[in-house]
C-alpha cells in the first residue's frame, strides 16, 4: 500500500504538455489498455543532423482543431511496428520528450501517428504511467484543466507566422468529397488555396507572356502549385489549361501529358506492357467484322467489355455468354465508340485491390468488393472497402505502374489472378473518400505534404499557425 500511495492518481482523459516540442497543452486519452503512447503526427520527414537520425513532424494539437498546427523535431530514438486499432502492423518513429502533466513533469517515449481519425491527439499508455499513475476510469481531469482563455492564449494567436504556399486546385464540382478534403487540407497547413473550375479559365498562348485568366479576368499567374484533378470528359481542356500553367512555370502535381497518357486506355495498356507489366488478356478492333475473333482473343466468354471513355465503372459491361458478348460489341460498335474487350478474372471473386501512390510510395491500399449481384469492385455503385495488406509484388506492381505513366499521385487498381497481380488500370484523379474513410489516414494531406516538400516549403520549428485559406 506503501507504494500505491505514492502513485499520482489520474482520469481516462487529462491535459499534458510537452515544452521540449513546443505544445504547451494537447489532451490526451489515459489508456493502460495500451502499451505504447502515441501522440498525433503527420507530414513526417526523417534527416540527419550531425550523424543522427532526426524526424520533423507537424501536429494538431487540440482536438477538433485542424486549423492550428506545430512543427516539430526531435532524434529518433527507434522504430517499432504498432499494430493500429484497424488492425494494420505499421513501423512507426519513436521519440523521447519530456512530459508535463499537472505538477508532474517526466520523460515518456511517443510513437508518431496520424490520429486525425482518433478521438483524441494523444494516447497515454501504459508504459510511460508504470509506477507512477494509477488510472480513474470514471474521472476526467484530475490533474487539472486549461481555460479556454488560457487555450486561447497559448493557440489563440498566429506567432511568427509563416506565409503559406498559393496552391490552385483545377477540377470540376467544389461539393466533390475528394475536392474539399484538398482545399481543407491544403488551408489546415497554412496556404492559401483556390478552387479553380476548370470552365471558368481560359488562356492567353504567347511565347513572351505566357497567361491563364479566371472568369471576370483575374490573371492567376502568381500561384505555387495546381493540383491537377481533371474529370474525364474535362481531359482535352483541363489538360490544355494545366500545359499552360506548365508553361508558366508553375509546379502542377500530374502533368498534362501524363494525364493525357493514363486517359487513353489502349495507349496505357501498351506503356504498361512494354515496361513488363502483367495486365489482363486485351483484344481492341475497329470493325465489327472481327467481334468473333475479337472474343476468341481473350479466351472467350465471360468477359469484360470497357468503353475506352469510361471512369469510375461506368462503361463496363460483363457479357457472361458469347451471344451477349456480340451483341454488346456489335451495338457500341454501331454507334462510333471505342471499347477494349478483357478476360474476365473469375477467382477474383469480384474483388479488386486500389493502391494510392504518392510520389513514387504507396501510402494507403484498400480491398474493395462489388456489391452483391455485381461483378465490379466499385465504391460508386454500392460495393465496399477495408484496408487491404498487399504483397511487396504488388507494391512494386503500383509504384512501377505510375512511374510508367508518369503520374506523381495515382490510384492503381490490381486484380488478384492465379498467375500473380494483374494491373486494371490506373487512374490520374483518385477519389479519396473511398480510401481515407476504410484507412483513418488523411490522404489529403499526404498530397500537400508532397508539395510542400516537391517546393521545400517548411514550417518555423516549435510555433503554431492558424490557417485561414481562401477559396474562389
Amino acid at each position: 500500500m506503501t507504494e500505491a500511495k505514492k502513485k499520482v492518481i489520474v482520469g481516462s482523459e487529462e491535459w499534458c504538455a510537452f515544452p521540449g516540442i513546443g505544445i504547451p497543452a494537447i489532451k490526451a486519452r489515459v489508456d493502460s489498455g495500451a502499451k505504447t503512447s502515441s501522440i498525433h503526427a503527420f507530414n513526417i520527414e526523417t534527416f540527419r543532423r550531425e550523424g543522427v537520425l532526426w524526424v520533423s513532424f507537424e501536429v494538431h494539437p487540440l482536438q477538433g482543431n485542424r486549423k492550428t498546427v506545430i512543427r516539430c523535431e526531435r532524434p529518433v530514438v527507434d522504430k517499432r511496428k504498432i499494430k493500429s486499432s484497424s488492425g494494420v502492423a505499421e513501423t512507426r518513429y519513436v521519440i523521447a520528450v519530456t512530459m508535463k502533466m499537472g505538477q508532474e513533469t517526466w520523460d515518456v517515449e511517443l510513437t508518431l501517428a496520424n490520429r486525425d481519425s482518433m478521438g483524441y491527439r494523444m494516447l497515454l499508455g501504459r508504459e510511460a504511467m508504470n509506477g507512477r499513475l494509477l488510472v480513474d476510469p470514471s474521472a476526467s481531469f484530475i490533474m487539472g484543466e486549461p481555460s479556454a482563455e488560457k487555450l486561447n492564449e497559448c493557440y489563440g494567436k498566429p506567432l511568427a507566422k509563416k506565409h503559406g504556399l498559393k496552391i490552385g486546385l483545377l477540377a470540376s464540382d467544389i461539393d466533390l468529397y475528394s475536392n474539399q478534403r484538398l482545399l481543407e487540407a491544403g488551408e489546415e497547413r497554412g496556404h492559401d488555396l483556390y478552387f479553380l473550375n476548370i470552365k471558368h479559365c481560359y488562356m492567353k498562348v504567347d511565347d513572351i507572356e505566357p497567361e491563364v485568366h479566371f472568369r471576370g479576368g483575374t490573371v492567376l499567374r502568381d500561384l505555387d502549385a495546381i493540383i491537377t484533378r481533371i474529370r474525364p470528359s474535362a481531359t482535352f481542356y483541363g489538360c490544355a489549361i494545366a500545359r499552360q500553367f506548365e508553361s508558366m512555370g508553375i509546379f502542377t502535381t500530374n502533368s498534362a501529358a501524363a494525364i493525357s497518357q493514363s486517359r487513353d486506355k489502349l495507349l496505357s495498356l501498351q506503356m504498361l506492357l512494354k515496361n513488363g507489366i502483367s495486365i489482363p488478356t486485351t483484344g481492341f478492333a475497329d470493325s465489327p467484322m472481327d467481334t468473333g475473333d475479337l472474343i476468341e482473343m481473350v479466351g472467350g466468354a465471360p468477359l469484360i467489355i470497357k468503353l475506352m471513355e469510361g471512369a469510375q465503372g461506368k462503361g463496363v459491361v460483363l457479357a457472361e455468354t458469347v451471344k451477349a458478348a456480340e451483341s454488346v460489341i456489335d451495338t457500341i460498335k454501331s454507334l462510333d465508340a471505342n471499347l477494349l474487350v478483357q478476360e474476365f478474372i473469375q477467382e477474383a471473386n469480384g474483388k479488386d485491390l486500389r493502391c494510392f501512390v504518392i510520389d513514387g510510395k504507396v501510402v494507403a491500399a484498400i480491398e474493395r468488393s462489388a456489391a452483391p449481384g455485381d461483378f465490379r469492385a466499385n465504391l460508386h455503385q454500392g460495393g465496399s472497402a477495408k484496408v487491404a495488406k498487399i504483397t511487396t509484388e504488388e507494391r512494386k506492381l503500383a509504384i512501377k505502374a505510375a512511374k510508367v505513366l508518369g503520374l506523381q499521385v495515382a490510384g492503381v487498381d490490381i486484380i488478384r489472378s492465379k498467375r500473380g497481380p494483374l494491373l486494371l488500370d490506373v487512374n490520374s484523379s483518385p477519389g479519396l473518400e473511398g480510401i481515407e474513410t476504410a484507412t483513418g489516414k488523411d490522404i489529403a494531406g499526404m498530397v500537400i505534404a508532397s508539395i510542400e516538400a516537391k517546393l521545400e516549403w517548411k514550417r518555423e520549428v516549435g510555433k503554431a499557425y492558424h490557417s485561414e485559406g481562401s477559396r474562389s
